[in-house]
């Protein structure tokens, strides 16, 4: 047995709240090799009992032993039993289902069986020595998020282990990685989901895997053999330290919100209704659009929700987490997880998406919107103002804004660039969705275009710009323009303060056949499509330079309100003539002596299909971006006070 995850164990009652009992931690299988211990929270059972089985195999066969466990208090119950058991399986079943309980660590084969592992026994060599890659703020993270399976599952990958975990260990796609320039990884759900079925993998499957089984045991699917419970964990783990010693930090999809469904859920099965929230008329509250909602205010929810973080920072040595449907959970709670993770590491990066699905049975004042998130002491939300106000709107596909050369929204872009923040050059009564700023800084906004969900980034421009697709202009045009906006709404996420998120693939022009939601496509929707990095080479080549010159330069990196009030200021869209212009922002990062190696930085974006000029600040500059080209060494040379920016692109220009 591994003593020093005994240790951290037992320290666990030390980094929680003090406020929650140690009596309610869910230690719920704790192996050594002379017994194994199980204990239960299970407060409803006093009115019956709890039943635990044993099995030898994982899915199939019937218990050859089952045993009365004993109440320990009010709430808990125990068994202990003699022998090394490793290798076997159990379940719990207090009258409603057998379930391996609500923290199983490891499981069977589709999940319906805990497993009895040594979990020293899955770790790597070399897993003791397993670093996080360092960052002195989280505005110096390049969020990537990535879907397991996608990544890899297509033959042009040239990958061995075609959708797993481990083909992020194997050079070919850790090199492609550090090229690329990404220092974090946000996988999609890599918790054991239940959407598919583990045992016919031979099959044709996808699922992204929002669908909560148990939520702290790596999804099976993705390792090499899901019917061996260390496996799934030992690969997991090799996953991480390969990134890890790639400079690349591993952010973890929390979707605590919802569970796959409720009878058959580990939570009802253990302490029934407990878990979830009803409605004023009894029924099942459903925030999460998934038709049911968890009670993240109740004090075993809490509390699991807790351990859980907590578990995947010591077992996985996971480096952040991004809470699903964030806005369906308790500001107390976020707050209380916040608190626990900066006492382990506060630079373990935490954010969410700030809204529910629907209509929650809690007040709104009280939940993790993204409203409230100057409550949330550093927990960081998506900007879906910026996003928004380049792509168009979330209800409507078809419906372009700046990206499409549609007026409007420049206001709304110029809160993202700021970072949701107050700032007096930014008119809140003319934003698209918040009338006040709703971060405290600006590492609290995600700033970002396109994730997993709606359509992804060329999907979404070619259904909201009509010459996109236009048969009556040559492919060639219609592919130069896709990728001048593609470059240019890029350019936007990474030259504005906050923390910039891409979804993986965006760099090679991914797109999925104009499919709006692809949780449960085939792989042919899904997958990566490799060959385009030799069909579009000039999209990864600026996406390297854009990530780099992020990286390079911290002026897009300020870590304050107050960095940002102090050194951007935007530019009057105008031209010498004093004409007022639209689809047309700008902005200077100036008085940057001992923060960049740039003194002065101009920024404008030109979302018109026109050149135009712009008033800037007199002087000379040379120029670092222009026609969707990146070259900080310089492009040329710009002199005066007017400048004309191309049609659809971004110009960058600096002083040293």
């Amino acid at each position: 047995m591994n003593i020093q995850k005994l240790i951290i164990a037992a320290l666990t009652a030390s980094i929680l709240p003090t406020s929650l009992s140690a009596q309610q931690t869910f230690n719920e299988m704790m192996y050594s090799k002379e017994k194994t211990m199980f204990v239960l929270n299970a407060p409803t059972a006093a009115k019956s009992s709890v039943t635990i089985r044993l099995y030898k195999d994982g899915q199939k066969g019937k218990a050859y032993k089952t045993l009365k466990m004993k109440k320990m208090g009010d709430e808990r119950w125990g068994a202990t039993v003699k022998g090394d058991l490793k290798g076997k399986f159990y379940t719990f079943d207090i009258g409603k289902g057998e379930t391996p309980g609500t923290f199983a660590k490891a499981v069977g084969v589709n999940g319906n069986r805990g497993a009895i592992v040594d979990l020293y026994d899955t770790d790597p060599v070399g897993w003791d020595k397993d670093v996080r890659p360092a960052i002195q703020s989280p505005a110096d993270l390049v969020i990537y998020e990535l879907h397991v399976r996608d990544f890899s599952v297509s033959p042009t990958s040239g990958l061995k282990y075609q959708g797993k975990y481990l083909a992020l260990t194997e050079p070919k796609a850790i090199e492609y990685l550090k090229n690329l320039g990404i220092n974090a990884i946000h996988f999609q759900p890599v918790f054991d989901y239940a959407s598919v079925d583990e045992t016919q993998l031979n099959k044709p499957q996808f699922n992204w895997g929002y669908d909560p089984k148990n939520y702290n045991v790596p999804e099976g699917s993705y390792s090499t053999d899901p019917y061996a419970p260390g496996t799934r964990i030992k690969e997991f783990k090799e996953m991480v330290m390969a990134l890890h010693k790639a400079g690349i930090r591993v952010i973890f999809d929390a979707v605590y919100n919802h569970t796959f469904d409720i009878n058959g859920s580990n939570f009802q099965r253990t302490y029934p209704d407990y878990y979830y929230r009803k409605t004023k008329e009894g029924k099942y509250s459903d925030g999460s659009g998934c038709g049911n909602e968890t009670a993240s205010e109740k004090p075993l929810m809490r509390q699991f929700m807790l351990e859980s973080v907590k578990y995947w920072i010591d077992e996985f040595h996971i480096d952040g987490f991004r809470f699903d449907l964030m806005g369906v959970h308790d500001i107390e709670t976020m707050q209380a997880i916040r608190e626990m993770v900066n006492r382990i590491d506060p630079s373990i990066y935490i954010y969410g998406e700030g809204w529910s699905a629907g209509s929650c049975a809690y007040p709104t004042e009280k939940l993790a919107m993204k409203a409230n998130t100057h409550q949330l002491n550093g927990i960081g939300a998506f900007s879906d103002d910026m996003r928004d106000a380049l792509r168009g709107p979330f209800s409507d596909d078809h419906k372009g804004a700046l990206l499409a050369g549609l007026p409007g929204e420049e206001e709304s872009l110029k809160f993202g660039i700021v970072g949701g923040i107050a700032h007096p050059q930014v008119d809140m009564t003319k934003v698209n969705y918040d009338k006040k700023p709703w971060t405290n800084n600006p590492t609290e906004q995600i700033s970002y275009v396109s994730c997993h969900d709606d359509m992804c980034l060329v999907d979404r421009l070619k259904a909201s710009i009509p010459s996109l697709t236009d048969k009556k202009i040559s492919e060639e045009m219609r592919t130069a323009e896709l990728l001048r906006i593609d470059q240019l709404a890029q350019t936007c996420v990474f030259t504005s303060q906050g923390v910039p998120f891409i979804l993986a693939g965006e760099e090679m022009l991914r797109d999925k056949k104009g499919v709006h939601n692809s949780f449960n496509s085939p792989d042919s929707i899904n997958q990566f499509t490799w060959t385009n990095l030799q069909k579009y080479p000039q999209a990864f080549t600026f996406y390297k330079n854009l990530i780099q010159l992020r990286k390079n330069h911290p002026a897009f990196r300020l870590s304050t309100g107050d960095k940002v009030r102090q050194h951007l200021e935007f530019l009057p869209s105008q031209d010498a003539n004093g004409n007022k212009q639209t689809c047309l922002v700008g902005f200077q990062l100036k008085s940057l002596e001992g923060i960049d190696a740039w003194k002065h930085i101009v920024v404008i974006y030109n979302f018109n299909k026109q050149a135009k000029k712009m008033l800037i600040p007199e002087g000379n500059y040379t120029v670092a971006c222009c026609n969707g080209v990146i070259n900080e060494e310089g492009l040329g040379f710009i002199s005066g006070k007017e400048v004309e920016v191309a049609p659809q692109s971004a110009l960058i220009l600096y002083q040293k």
